[in-house]
């Protein structure tokens, strides 16, 4: 008789119990769909650029902007982003930037002119900066600290990380349609149309699954709103305008952007070691933990966005592949960062986060070194034999053994690297920081990226130009008549393709050198900075408070 009522006492809180884990899985579920939406939105349209600049009748300058665009308004509003989380409650905000994201994207998708589309990737780049800060949080906020934030922060890196990788996929597969469902619809569009649907149903299961944080409206910094997010898009933009072909780092525009940029986040930071009620706390930094992950999150990201880059880019237009074939070329990356993700996840709970993440750093760094030593027989005869037999120089790298390999290791590299760094990057923040802090994460990627592929990008074209004078005589003389002529269907004299197939492995090797040093230089950092022990992540509680460690 005890035995049953005891039975009958304890069913009730196996029922709670089953009930808290299915809503803590639907919750991640909810903010990994909004993360990978967010992330992969980065490059999905990437493939699309040609399509798109056919049907609106964009010039091949401007279309650039349809992804500096939004990498611009994403990068500089993050800050703004996170902190409007802590102050207004983090669910709103995550909902908002959902909702304010797929209507962005039916704009862009139904778009009948340049102005149109740029203006919906403007608001797209704002969508993402309010929702990505937002499901950063609510993973600290909703996930009590221990194995099951661990699992939690694991399934957000993987999207992170994978998120890229899915959208060159999705990009190439989506703009090869030409109807759907019976309408004529050109396939580019349908990279826009499909967050429509996701991103509304997900803002409405949220208020489901999430729960709101408490606000503090009427504490917004106003000044360092201002100061911050616009020195932010000055440096994001002179950034990113530093690492295209046709500006560079000595272009008066690229000078003054980075200038004005620089001098707007001094302002910034005198602004917000003065105010009661700052945009950016500066105790944020004080942690050198927390420090540390900001710095080492900053690097990593750099190096892997230019990885992507380059690599694209020489598998498509230097190996010959198709863009379709080219997304999936990288669809082992997604498997690694996951296996990675889950493997860091599992191994936290009994590692120090410096050795996961510097382990994986070191991974990375001999993957991206891997890359630097691909090799093309790019000799004028052998340039000049290829294009008169419809090839490309590359045809001679074996994928499986040159390219596959180092994109596992890479892959599961970041997926060690980004879940400790990402929970020692908000561990111990206060509860009202919690949207800020992962702002700052966030800003740091972002940052990093723009950084990593503006000096890369200089690196490659440095090496490409020196490349450039070596080949370009033999290649002319050997071509003759030919030289000027253009290639059937493309814009192309068939001495340009000539002299960019003999020189673009040589700047793309160097960058993949420079790269895997910022990535060994992570490493340093991680190793030598980041002490916080494993046993320390699985307590709550804002820096300062007592731990108990059980």
């Amino acid at each position: 008789m005890t035995d049953l009522s005891k039975s009958e006492a304890t069913a009730p809180d196996e029922a709670v119990a089953g009930s808290k884990d299915l809503h803590l899985g639907w919750a991640l579920v909810l903010i990994s769909i909004a993360q990978l939406m967010v992330v992969l939105d980065g490059t999905i349209t990437n493939i699309a650029l040609p399509y798109i600049g056919a049907d609106l009748d964009i010039s091949g300058a401007n279309l650039t902007w349809i992804v500096t665009g939004y990498a611009l308004a994403f990068g500089g509003l993050l800050l703004l982003g996170g902190r409007l989380g802590d102050l207004y409650g983090r669910r709103r905000l995550f909902m908002i930037g959902l909702v304010t994201f797929a209507v962005a994207s039916a704009i862009g998708g139904l778009a009948q002119n340049e102005a149109m589309l740029l203006s919906s990737r403007a608001l797209q780049g704002l969508g993402a900066a309010m929702a990505g800060p937002a499901a950063l949080a609510l993973i600290t906020t909703t996930f009590p600290a221990g194995p099951a934030r661990n699992r939690a922060f694991a399934v957000y890196a993987a999207m992170s990380g994978a998120g890229a990788a899915v959208g060159l996929i999705l990009g190439g597969w989506l703009t090869g349609l030409d109807s759907v469902f019976g309408l004529d619809l050109s396939g580019w569009r349908l990279t826009f149309l499909i967050n429509v649907p996701i991103g509304i149903i997900a803002a409405l299961l949220a208020p489901r699954f999430l729960r709101e944080s408490e606000s503090h409206p009427g504490q917004l910094d106003i000044p360092g709103a201002i100061t911050g997010t616009l020195g932010l898009l000055g440096l994001v933009y002179g950034l990113t305008r530093a690492g295209e072909e046709q500006y560079g780092w000595g272009d008066p525009g690229t000078i003054a952007a980075l200038a004005a940029g620089v001098a707007l986040l001094v302002a910034f930071g005198v602004i917000e070691s003065r105010v009661t009620h700052p945009l950016l706390p500066i105790r944020i930094f004080q942690n050198r933990t927390r420090a540390t992950s900001f710095v080492a999150m900053m690097l990593a990201p750099a190096a892997m966005f230019a990885m992507f880059y380059f690599l694209s880019l020489f598998i498509q237009q230097v190996m010959g592949y198709s863009s379709l074939r080219a997304g999936f070329a990288f669809l082992p990356f997604s498997f690694g960062i996951v296996t990675g993700a889950a493997l860091s996840s599992n191994l936290i709970n009994r590692v120090d986060p410096r050795w996961l993440s510097g382990v994986g750093t070191l991974l990375a760094a001999t993957s991206l070194f891997a890359f630097s030593t691909i090799s093309v027989d790019d000799a004028p005869g052998r340039v000049l034999e290829a294009l008169g037999n419809g090839g490309t120089i590359g045809g001679d790298v074996n994928y499986w053994a040159s390219i596959f390999p180092f994109i596992v290791l890479m892959s599961i590299g970041m997926g060690l690297t980004f879940v400790p760094l990402t929970l020692t990057a908000v561990h111990h923040l206060r509860t009202e920081d919690s949207g800020i802090g992962s702002g700052v994460l966030n800003t740091m990627q972002q940052v990093g990226g723009a950084l990593g592929l503006a000096l890369l990008g200089t690196v490659a074209l440095s090496a490409v130009n020196s490349r450039t004078d070596e080949v370009a005589g033999p290649l002319a003389q050997g071509l003759g008549d030919q030289a000027n002529a253009a290639i059937p269907g493309t814009d192309m004299t068939f001495l340009d393709a000539a002299v960019f197939q003999s020189t673009f492995t040589d700047g793309a090797t160097a960058a993949f050198l420079v790269g895997s040093i910022m990535m060994l230089a992570a490493s340093l950092v991680i190793f030598t900075q980041l002490r916080v022990k494993h046993d320390e992540l699985a307590t709550d509680g804002p820096e300062g408070a007592p731990v108990h460690v059980g």
